[in-house]
Order: C-alpha cells, then sequence, then structure tokens
C-alpha cells in the first residue's frame, strides 16, 4: 500500500490528488504551472506534498497525470517544421478539407491556414486502390526527390499520407523505410501507424496534427521521466488520454494523438464519478481553468465519445470523450476593440504573469480581475497560499477599460463577467442543441480553478435550476486521473456487404483485434488484472455517407449471426434518427475494439454530519446585478453534510471559490458536494 497521486498540468495552475491508500485521506493542492520549464512544477508540487502532508517520492505507488502540452501546441502553433509526402493528384488534401464553412453562425468564417502549408507537400507517384490492390508501383526515385525538397523548405519531419494506406500500407512502409535510411535525421510517422481510418482527408489531417506535436510531447514526457526518476518516483508514469483512458508516459511519446485531450478528457471522468455520487442521471460538466473553458455531457452518469473533435482549429478523428472548448477562462483578458465594443478573450495571461490581482507584473484585466473588484473575491487567500489577491491592481487594470467606456469600474467588471457568460451561452446552445437535449433538465457539474466561480452566471442563462460542486472541484481533473481506467481503442477497417459470406472476415479481423488489444494491455501496459472487451462497427445503409458506430455482442460475432449483427444496426439507426429500414443492405466499414482493464479506484468516504447551523466567518459587500449587496462568507472544510443557506455567498477553500449569487439555495450532500438549487 501507498499513495496514489494524479496531477493536471494547466495552462495556469498545475493540480495535485493524492490519494492515501492506508487511511483513506484525500489530499489536494495547486502550485503554478511553468510551461517553460517542463517538469519543474510536478518537482515543486511534490516537495510541497511532502511538506504538508509528508508523503514522501518513496511513498508513491501510483502516478498519473495529464496535460495540454499537445492542444496547446496546436492552438498556439509551436510544433516543427513539419513536409506532408501524398499521393500524387491528392497533394490538396490539407487545402481542400471537406469544402465546410468552419463557423456555420459566422458567414465571413475562413478555413485555417493548414499547419503544413502546401509549398510543403510534396507529390508521391504510386497508387493503391481501394481494395489493397496496386494500381502503380512506388515511385522510390520520387521519394529521395521529395526528401531533398524537405532540406530545402528547413523541415523538421515529415507525415506520409499515402491514398489507401488504410487497406494496405505497404507504399507507407516503404516510404518510412527510405526516409530513415536517407534521412535519419528527419522525425518520420505514417498515417497508417497514427490511425487507418478510410477517407483521406480524416487519415490525414489526424496524421499531421499527430506529426507536428510528436516531437514537443515526446521532449515533454521524457522530461517528466527523468524529473520523477531524480525526485526518487519510482512507480511507472501514466498518462492519462483523450478517450478518458490512461496509458504508460513511454506509449505516450509515440502515440501522442490519442492524448491531445488529455487534461479534459480526466475532468469529464471526475465529472461523472461526481454525477454518480450526487445521483445525478444527466449533467453537463463545465471545467473552467485559466485559459479555456470545456463543456462535456454526462448521460446516466457516463460520458458522450465521439470522433472529429477540434483540436486548436483541425479535427481528429481518433475517439474522444466529447468535449466542447470554449476560449474564455478565469485568465482571459478583457480588451476593447478598434469600435469600442468589450472583448473578453480567447488571450489569456497565463501564469506568468497572470491576473493583474495576482501581483506578478499582469497589468491587463482578466475575468478574475472582474470577480475581484466585484467583490467576489480576495477576501481570502488562492492556490493553497500561492497567491495574494491585490484589489488595488485589479480594480486599477479594470479601471483603464472603465475610462474607455466612459463606465463606473464595478459596471466594467460585471459588463466583462456578462460577455464572458455570453461566450460560453453560445458555445454550450450549440452543443445541446447538436445533441437535441434541453440543458434545463440537467444539472451542471462545475469544476476546475474559475468554474464553481462563474457556475451561477451559467446556470442562470442557460435556466438550468441545479448546480453540482464537488468537494475538491479545483483538482477534479487531477482526481479524474486517478479513477480512470486503463484503455485503448483498435479499428481495422474492412468494407464489406453484411451478409453471410462476411460473417467469417468479420469475425476473423475480431479475433485479430482482440489478440492485438490483449498484447498492449499485458506486455505494453504490464496490467495483470481482469480485462472487458467491448465490440463495435461503423455501419451504414448502403448509399448512405457516414455510418454509425454501433455496439455488438461476442456471441453474435462468434456465431456468424449476421441477423443479429443487422438487428443491432437497425435498432442504433432508429434510436438516433427515429427511423430504419430492415429491408435495405447494410454495409460494415470500419471494425472497432476497445480493451479496458480497471485499477484499484479509490473510495471516497461520507462527510460527517452537521450538528448546527453553518457559520459564516463574516459578511461582505458584491457587486451583482447593477448594484451592492449583503453577502455572508463560508470556509469549505467547514461545512458538513446537511448545512444549508441562502445566496448570496461566497464560499472559500484552498483550490477554488464558490461564488452563490442572490435567488440560490446551498446545501451540502453526503460526500460534501455543494448543491445549488435555483428557487422560484
Amino acid at each position: 500500500m501507498g499513495c496514489r497521486v494524479g496531477v493536471d498540468i494547466g495552462g495556469t495552475f498545475t493540480d495535485f490528488c493524492v490519494f492515501d491508500e492506508d487511511s483513506g485521506a484525500l489530499h489536494t493542492l495547486k502550485v503554478l504551472s511553468t510551461p517553460e520549464r517542463p517538469g519543474e512544477e510536478v518537482l515543486a508540487g511534490l516537495r510541497e506534498i511532502e511538506r504538508r502532508h509528508g508523503v514522501t517520492a518513496d511513498q508513491i505507488s501510483y502516478f498519473t497525470h495529464g496535460t495540454t502540452v499537445g492542444v496547446n501546441t496546436v492552438i498556439q502553433r509551436k510544433g516543427i517544421n513539419l513536409c506532408l509526402f501524398a499521393t500524387e493528384k491528392f497533394e490538396d488534401v490539407l487545402e481542400v478539407a471537406r469544402l465546410k464553412m468552419p463557423d456555420p453562425y459566422d458567414l465571413f468564417s475562413r478555413r485555417p491556414v493548414p499547419l503544413v502549408t502546401r509549398e510543403k507537400v510534396f507529390s508521391i507517384p504510386g497508387r493503391m486502390l481501394f481494395d489493397g490492390s496496386e494500381d502503380m508501383p512506388l515511385d522510390e526515385d520520387a521519394v529521395r526527390a521529395a526528401i531533398a525538397g524537405v532540406r530545402a523548405v528547413d523541415g523538421e519531419g515529415i507525415v506520409v499520407s499515402l491514398l489507401h494506406s488504410y487497406r494496405n500500407p505497404d507504399h507507407e512502409r516503404r516510404v518510412v523505410e527510405i526516409v530513415e535510411r536517407e534521412a535519419p535525421d528527419l522525425f518520420v510517422v505514417s498515417s497508417h501507424q497514427v490511425w487507418p481510418i478510410i477517407r483521406e482527408y480524416e487519415r490525414t489531417v489526424t496524421a499531421t496534427v499527430a506529426g507536428y506535436v510528436q516531437p514537443r510531447v515526446g521532449y515533454y514526457l521524457t522530461s517528466l521521466q527523468g524529473a520523477l526518476m531524480d525526485a526518487g518516483v519510482t512507480a511507472v508514469p501514466m498518462i492519462t488520454k483523450s478517450n478518458g483512458g490512461i496509458m504508460t508516459a513511454e506509449a505516450g511519446k509515440t502515440r501522442c494523438a490519442q492524448m491531445l485531450l488529455s487534461g479534459t478528457a480526466s475532468g469529464v471522468i471526475g465529472a461523472c464519478q461526481v454525477a454518480r455520487m450526487a445521483d445525478v442521471d444527466n449533467a453537463l460538466s463545465l471545467d473552467v481553468g485559466g485559459t479555456s473553458a470545456d463543456v462535456a455531457v454526462v448521460r446516466a452518469g457516463e460520458p458522450q465519445y465521439g470522433v472529429g473533435e477540434m483540436i486548436g482549429e483541425f479535427p481528429i478523428h481518433i475517439p474522444t470523450v466529447s468535449v466542447t472548448s470554449i476560449g474564455e477562462g478565469g485568465g482571459s483578458i478583457a480588451w476593447v476593440d478598434p469600435h469600442g465594443v468589450l472583448k473578453v478573450g480567447p488571450e489569456s495571461a497565463g501564469s506568468n504573469p497572470g491576473p493583474a490581482c495576482y501581483g506578478q507584473g499582469g497589468e491587463r484585466p482578466t475575468i478574475t480581475d472582474a470577480f475581484v473588484v466585484s467583490g467576489f473575491l480576495g477576501a481570502m487567500g488562492l492556490g493553497y497560499g500561492e497567491v495574494t489577491m491585490r484589489e488595488d491592481l485589479a480594480r486599477a487594470a479594470v479601471g483603464e477599460l472603465a475610462a474607455v467606456l466612459s463606465m463606473s469600474i464595478e459596471d466594467t467588471a460585471e459588463a466583462i463577467i456578462k460577455i464572458a457568460v455570453s461566450g460560453m451561452y453560445l458555445e454550450v446552445s450549440k452543443m445541446v442543441s447538436r445533441y437535441g437535449i434541453d440543458p434545463r433538465d440537467m444539472s451542471l457539474v462545475a469544476f476546475g480553478g474559475a468554474g464553481p466561480m462563474l457556475a451561477c452566471h451559467v446556470a442562470r442563462e442557460l435556466n438550468m435550476r441545479r448546480i453540482v460542486v464537488p468537494l475538491t472541484p479545483g483538482v477534479l481533473s487531477a482526481f479524474g486521473g486517478l479513477i480512470a481506467d486503463i484503455k485503448n481503442d483498435f479499428i481495422q477497417t474492412v468494407y464489406l456487404d453484411l451478409d453471410d459470406k462476411t460473417a467469417a472476415p468479420i469475425r476473423d479481423g475480431f479475433a485479430a483485434m482482440s489478440v492485438e488489444a490483449m498484447t498492449w494491455l499485458r506486455e505494453e501496459q504490464g496490467y495483470t488484472g481482469e480485462a472487458t472487451l467491448l465490440y463495435s462497427a461503423d455501419m451504414r445503409y448502403r448509399g448512405q455517407s457516414f455510418e454509425i458506430d454501433t455496439m455488438l455482442r461476442l456471441s453474435d460475432i462468434e456465431d456468424g449471426d449476421v441477423a443479429a449483427l443487422a438487428a443491432a444496426f437497425h435498432a442504433e439507426h432508429e434510436r438516433l434518427y427515429e427511423h430504419a429500414d430492415a429491408e435495405a443492405p447494410i454495409q460494415v466499414i470500419n471494425l472497432r475494439l476497445v480493451v479496458v482493464g480497471e485499477p484499484p479506484k479509490p473510495e471516497l468516504l461520507p462527510l460527517a454530519e452537521a450538528t448546527g447551523e453553518p457559520e459564516a466567518l463574516h459578511g461582505i459587500d458584491i457587486y451583482a446585478d447593477g448594484g451592492w449587496h449583503g453577502a455572508a462568507i463560508y470556509r469549505r472544510d467547514a461545512l458538513r453534510a446537511g448545512h444549508r443557506f441562502q445566496g448570496p455567498a461566497v464560499i472559500a477553500q484552498d483550490d477554488c471559490t464558490t461564488c452563490v449569487l442572490g435567488g440560490f439555495t446551498v446545501q451540502v450532500d453526503t460526500y460534501g458536494n455543494l448543491i445549488l438549487e435555483a428557487e422560484d
């Protein structure tokens, strides 16, 4: 027995969650992130955990962490100088994309400039057909000429994405062999290695995003491994994945496409656990950090999954927890555009210099500064003593905008908050429309360093009547990493008509994937416990353009029961579209398999029952809805199960602050979650 440590590295703070397997105690911590020195924030946190709680490095039996280094690399366009080798006459695959308008709500929106611009795309003659046969042999001299072209543009890496490599990757493999022999100093990756799916754009853009960030992610993970080794941590470091699972950090160096949404996915896993503990079936999770807000749908206590999630401006087509990211967080900067309109974000103050109120050199006003000016923040410390709020600096920063807008400082601060919330409202509205759900029927699970701060404002805009704030909301993503399963996805494109003749190829395809999955779980991940295999297939009616991922039973697969497989697809089509055609022929495009290993999970103990009324520390004044109001401030660690009080109020704790507007009632449940209910 020992201690299990979960870490989530964000743009402003790095969060720690430590579970003592012997005592059942749960410790939390925040330290400022150091993106310029990878691994330093982890060492600083481990030192502080030892000082505060006596947990030494050799006591850590399990270590997992999530990071935004991959997605931030794409957003900031700080990846390597990447080139693309594409099949002759398909060189414009990234430029053409899917010819869709990026934002249907903006008639002037444009597709983003690709990560690999056209002059860095090189033509490779040779052609595989859709059935895997070779139509034209690979031109190896052209590959060597393309390598010379990479040298000419100072390229640092190459993505190889050739037509129909999902069916026959021989040409891609040969190109990689030539590059590795002729130019061993160049980083090279092939699309079939990253994610071997049908459709050339989806496969190419996924491989391009992965190749763009992989060297930086590899350097980061190597630095992390070295830092942990130097600190004396002997546990194998694990990394959270975009699909809500975990894998070894070593595997993440070559499979970084699977961890691009690492931090956001683990936050949703934590939110699902909170929803289950609070007896909430359907919820929206709201994770607001320093630079962004991430929203996801939770149904029946489980996250929703999908493909084509956006990494910055680009989609990746691997299975991920479905998350909508909004460029507004606690550190998002407020500014006035040339037309005199107040805007918020997407630029963030980050951890250095941070919001003006942090007193670390920031001079531009942020959402956090607006909450300080409004009186919600400042009465207590923040970030486990890392930050002491400076109201004078916040007022000075917001005051500059107030002067430009000819408004009072308080009204300007409230306007900053309202504009940030309106941006969240817009993106959440798009998301719930896509799912066909009504947010009024759902609860809002708010977490992250700034989620509980903004939760009442967001819920009020969305007409949501119930908010759940976890016991340790500021470090829930780190907690999500602690409870995540070891998990991996496998895919095989088969492109078959579903009939008696294809029962054997489907059975054989799943059998081969099962062997691959168990090899990954046992040998690469070192997991020896019980494993679960989940089988599904991307299926469609012949003539349809896109497929539906349909869950299948292993017994039907092994028995070759084509009728049962077809019935599963008809039922799923009926569920999604309220229509099914039992007479229409069906095609199976991809076979999918998910392997899951469940490590031991920490069990949270119920909170002690309240024996009296909650005692407020003192009263404060807050500015909301255009005027000043009296509010009570409470310490979160003094609240007990059953405590109940009315807003407006502020609930302070080491990892975040919960701001309760008037019209909300607060009650503490059995596990210490704050349940905020809107009054009629």
